[in-house]
This record gives C-alpha cells, sequence and structure tokens, in this order.
C-alpha cells in the first residue's frame, strides 16, 4: 500500500477534494485524461477561439462552491452578482426587492411582469404550502405533476417554474423529480440572504476554479497530470493509499466495474454566435421562452468577448435530431426575432456535450461515497443525494469524499 491520495478526474468534484485534502496536509496526485481542467464544465479551443462548453448559472447558496473557491484565492470579481432577476427578451420579467429575506423575492413575485396578477398570487401561495410541506413531496413525483397539482401550470410555469426546473435539473419537467427541484427551491427562492443572487462566471469555468486549485496543490506538494488517462485502478491502489474516484458515471465501467449505476442522461447544446463588436444585450442574462434557446448570454458583458452571444438548450429535445448547423441557423432566427436589430453574425459554433448531466427523475438512487473496494471512494455531481447535478453538487461530493478519506485513515 503505498501513501498519498490519487483522484481520478479533475472535474470540479475531483479538484474540490484535492484541495480538501491538499489543506489538510495530504499529498495529492490528480490525473486528467482532457488537455484543461473543469470535466465537463471546462474550457476548450475551437478553430481557434477559447470557449467555454457551457454556461453555468451559479447562485448565492452555493456556499461549498464558494468556500472551496476562496480557498484558492478566486478573486470575488471573478463573478458578477446580481440580485435575483430574471428577465426574458419579451412580457416576463421578476426582480427582487431590496427587502429582508423571504420578503425580498415576495414582493417581486407580487410585481412581476407578464403573468395574471392571480398566478403571482397562486405562486406565493404555492412557496407556503411547499415551505409547510418542508419542501417535500411524498411519494416523490415529476415537477409537471406538482406543478399541475398546485396549478402553477399555466404562464407562471412557463416563465419561471419549468425553465427553473430545467436550468437546475438538466431534465424536462415531465421527467423530473419534485423533491430535488424543491429543495433547489428551499436552499434559493426560499433560502437567506442572497441565496437567490444570482453568479454569473466573468472568466472561462476552468480559470474560475479548477486552475486556481490545481495551483494551490501544487504549492503544497502535489500534482495534475492532465492528458494521463486511467483506465484501471489496479497500479494506483499499489501507489496511493487512497483513490478518489471522480469520473463522470458513464465512465464508471471502465474505470471502477464494481460500481455501474444505471443511468440516463440528458444533454446540453451551447451555441456561440458572434456578431460585430457594438452588438450586445439589455441584461447579460435573457430568457427566451418559446422556441429553442431557453437562455441567451452577453459574453462580451461578462468576459469581455465584445459582440458574442452564447445559446443555451439544456435537456433533451428536438435539437437532438438536428445537425449542428441546423442549431446554429435556428439559433440564429430566433435571436433575430427577439432582437431585430441584430446584424448578421460573423461566425458560429455549436457545442453539444450529449451527456452533461445524468437525468434527475424521481426515486433516482444515488450511490456512496463509499464502494465496496477498501480505500476507493467516488465523488461526482450525480452521487448528492439530495441536489441536482450542477457544480455546487460537484463541489459537496468532492469535499465529502476527501471527509471520508480522512475518516478512513483514522480508523
Amino acid at each position: 500500500m503505498g501513501h498519498g491520495v490519487a483522484v481520478v478526474g479533475a472535474g470540479y468534484a475531483g479538484m474540490a477534494a484535492a484541495v480538501s485534502l491538499a489543506a489538510r496536509g495530504v499529498r495529492v496526485s490528480v490525473f486528467e485524461s482532457g488537455p484543461v481542467p473543469g470535466g465537463r464544465a471546462r474550457r476548450i479551443l475551437s478553430q481557434g477561439h477559447e470557449l467555454d462548453n457551457g454556461q453555468h448559472i451559479l447562485v448565492g447558496a452555493y456556499t461549498a462552491l464558494s468556500d472551496v473557491m476562496r480557498k484558492v484565492g478566486v478573486p470575488a470579481d471573478a463573478l458578477l452578482r446580481l440580485p435575483l432577476e430574471i428577465r426574458y427578451a419579451k412580457n416576463f420579467a421578476l426582480r427582487a426587492r431590496w427587502l429582508p429575506a423571504p420578503l425580498g423575492l415576495l414582493a417581486g413575485l407580487l410585481a412581476a411582469r407578464g403573468v395574471p396578477f392571480s398566478d403571482r398570487t397562486g405562486a406565493l401561495r404555492f412557496m407556503r404550502t411547499m415551505r409547510n410541506a418542508r419542501y417535500r413531496a411524498e411519494p416523490d413525483v415529476s415537477v409537471e405533476h406538482l406543478l399541475r397539482t398546485h396549478r402553477q401550470d399555466g404562464a407562471i410555469g412557463h416563465y419561471l417554474w419549468r425553465p427553473l426546473c430545467v436550468s437546475a435539473l438538466n431534465t424536462p419537467a415531465e421527467l423530473a423529480s419534485a423533491n430535488v427541484f424543491l429543495a433547489v427551491l428551499r436552499d434559493t427562492l426560499a433560502g437567506g440572504r442572497d441565496a437567490a443572487d444570482l453568479l454569473l462566471p466573468r472568466v472561462d469555468l476552468s480559470r474560475l476554479f479548477p486552475e486556481p486549485a490545481a495551483e494551490f496543490l501544487r504549492a503544497r506538494g502535489g500534482e495534475l497530470r492532465c492528458g494521463t488517462t486511467v483506465k484501471d485502478l489496479g497500479s494506483l491502489r499499489t501507489q496511493y493509499k487512497h483513490v478518489i474516484v471522480a469520473v463522470g458515471p458513464h465512465q464508471l465501467k471502465t474505470v471502477l466495474p464494481e460500481v455501474t449505476p444505471e443511468y440516463t442522461y440528458q444533454p446540453i447544446y451551447t451555441c456561440y454566435l458572434q456578431y460585430p463588436e457594438t452588438a450586445r444585450l439589455e441584461f447579460p442574462m435573457l430568457g427566451m421562452g418559446d422556441g429553442l434557446v431557453q437562455w441567451v448570454f452577453d459574453r462580451g458583458a461578462l468576459l469581455g468577448e465584445k459582440g458574442r452571444l452564447a445559446c443555451v438548450i439544456s435537456a433533451q429535445g428536438d435539437h437532438q435530431q438536428m445537425t449542428q448547423d441546423e442549431v446554429a441557423e435556428t439559433c440564429e432566427r430566433e435571436l433575430r426575432s427577439a432582437f431585430p436589430q441584430l446584424p448578421a453574425p460573423l461566425w458560429s459554433r455549436v457545442i453539444a456535450e450529449k451527456r452533461a448531466t445524468i437525468s434527475c427523475t424521481p426515486g433516482l438512487p444515488r450511490p456512496k461515497v463509499r464502494t465496496p473496494i477498501t480505500g476507493v471512494f467516488l465523488a461526482g455531481d450525480y452521487t448528492d443525494p439530495e441536489y441536482p447535478p450542477t457544480l455546487e453538487a460537484a463541489v459537496r461530493s468532492g469535499v465529502r469524499a476527501a471527509d471520508e478519506v480522512m475518516s478512513s485513515s483514522a480508523e
């Protein structure tokens, strides 16, 4: 048996585990098959352009992610913090008011534009009912069933609840777990002060945490080996006392066949459209509502990439049957309809993460951190017993795996 800890996978889960261990004096080696850290939230190079492989919205409730970012020295201005504001290109707008939580959100719901007053008051009753139920549905049902039961499937469902479900769970409302959705509502919209704030990245996803985490690791005697594929754990288990496997669940059969959860997966498509530098949106993130594109981000306002808009299409849908050119053409057409002042784009790129997350369905089993193999642990967004597969869930899982390693060492 060797010394130290090996981490397989340099995504947010793996790097959070490595940072948590390194901060406690443990020597850690991280093995990553790709050229940069970040896993399914990373920087890629596409035809000479540095792009993220997706867009991620963080919220104030992401305390575990905030903690590890602060620990590795990520500056506060790496994120643009905005009080909760959900704005669509047309019709709907909701903005939390400057009142103590949860009054700010409640006042914002009452003043929301684009939905009937009865929908707004109904949303307040829904939140109160869910609070009284401790944000649990027994038995677990689909989000769509939950919304229909509480008469939230009208305009407020179209502009608020279903988009929130797809954004957080990356699963359509008719398939998504109500209990996971309610955990999101509990910790964000019904959370404490600043919990529902939007945190929009102002640097690419590898620079946001994984690369500073790698520097933190190296400064404490650890290492990150990119371009290194681990096909089995045999050699690592002879060199290291403990191994944390932090790869996607679809990769476990190769690395850890003893743990083979059966999941279905949901995609995330991101279409980048580069316009002349003068092109910009009225707000850094706008909802679209009625077509293929769900959200559009102004990368110029966020990252200084002037004129670059990123269209996000989360979860399954008709776009999976389209070519990438057809996806780009559809996104361009929808943007032109919403923003007639936009000129023709200079270029476009479509990035399709076909297994971006597991399908977050009712009663979904989650594997335990400790595996049947002594000294081998799991980390990954899919292991969180309560949260959807987000960056926060990934970081929480990494910290849990590190805690289990430390506990195992003390046994």
